[in-house]
């Protein structure tokens, strides 16, 4: 049974679709989620942030119109994102967090939006090319301190019944080493874990790019999900705190040595990452391509013996396995990139049924 509006708002998970304003899904069911966080807004050279793109603004106003279906619905602003800048300008010093914070309040009266969520890729490290600082981490807590209280103080201003939310994306390992997880958590209503890129093009061997646990011939190196959430519990961090975050696309990796059917092997090239759309249409057990299940992991993979080509990807099956995790570990819901991905609300509806068992 898919679960209803009514049933979400005094449900205990949450189910938060990321929906990228390049992408606009042609139609959304409301019903099936509890939070939307649109993306993205940047910063700009005076850190402040809003919209690079005129069109924006619009498409935020039109997933807020998605209340008509589900009157608990709320729509977060992400900003950042991966090689997205200023972050670190913009946590420097007591005024530029000032500012920052002021932009986003106005951000939010402008656009009607129900709060932010920051998706700083990463504090402390410039793997993503942007500008990083050793203090980053200090700084990054003090700037959701203040963001969290000018929101506090424009929630009771306006009279808001419910006060604005305030959350981040997180990763785990490097991550946490910049960070002051332990400390800004306080400030969040809740975090993003997102629970995938384990393996992509910066990694050197192939492997379950959204693993859920380690693949039986994983490096003592490899990341998985579990190994994410529990850095995050390990800081204290409520479980409440903690959404699980899925992949509805997949990493497609070449010229793999056929070892173990390409699963944790040396690759020669990164190819792409296909949407599950575009492999439940043309690469599942289709063009060559053979679906593998990785009992160790809980994840598929495709393997294709003629052209050596490996993709990690999830499926219904691994979703629905990381949804009793989320229930078993009491954790607070699941969020997935990104909504468009999906074909004919597939995995969405994985995630949705298996919450609601």
């Amino acid at each position: 049974m898919l679960l209803t509006a009514a049933a979400q708002a005094d449900g205990p998970y949450r189910v938060i679709a990321y929906v990228a304003g390049w992408s606009m899904p042609e139609a959304i069911d409301a019903r099936k989620l509890s939070h939307i966080n649109f993306a993205f807004a940047r910063i700009d050279d005076k850190g402040r942030m809003g919209f690079e793109n005129t069109q924006y603004e619009a498409a935020v106003r039109s997933l807020l119109a998605l209340k008509r279906d589900n009157p608990a619905l709320k729509v977060l602003i992400s900003v950042g994102g991966w090689g997205a800048d200023g972050f670190s300008d913009a946590a420097l010093t007591e005024s530029s967090r000032e500012r920052f914070a002021a932009s986003g309040v106005e951000l939010l009266r402008r656009t009607g939006a129900d709060g932010l969520d920051i998706d700083w890729e990463y504090p402390g490290q410039g793997v993503a090319g942007i500008r990083h600082r050793p203090e980053d981490g200090q700084n990054f807590t003090e700037m959701l301190r203040v963001l969290r209280l000018r929101l506090d103080e424009e929630s009771a201003a306006q009279g808001r019944k419910n006060r604005y939310l305030l959350t981040i994306a997180s990763a785990d390992r490097e991550f946490f080493d910049h960070t002051e997880m332990d400390r800004l958590h306080v400030h969040l209503d809740w975090i993003n874990v997102m629970g995938y890129d384990f393996y992509n093009s910066l990694t050197e061997t192939t492997g379950h790019h959204a693993g859920l646990y380690a693949s039986a011939r994983a490096a003592p190196t490899g990341r998985n999900a579990d190994a994410s959430i529990r850095q995050h519990l390990a800081a204290r961090i409520p479980a409440r705190k903690l959404v699980l975050g899925v992949a509805f696309y997949g990493r497609r990796f070449a010229d793999v040595d056929p070892a173990n059917v390409g699963l944790n092997q040396r690759y020669g090239r990164f190819v792409d990452a296909p949407s599950y759309r575009q492999l439940a249409d043309e690469l599942i057990d289709r063009s060559g391509y053979a679906r593998h299940w990785d009992d160790a992991a809980k994840a598929p993979f495709l393997w294709n013996g003629a052209t050596k080509s490996f993709v990690s990807y999830e499926d219904s099956q691994s979703i629905r396995i990381k949804a009793e995790y989320v229930r078993k570990h009491g954790l607070g819901g699941m969020m997935f990139w990104e909504l468009s991905h999906d074909r004919d609300g597939e995995l969405l509806n994985a995630i949705v049924i298996a919450l609601s068992e």
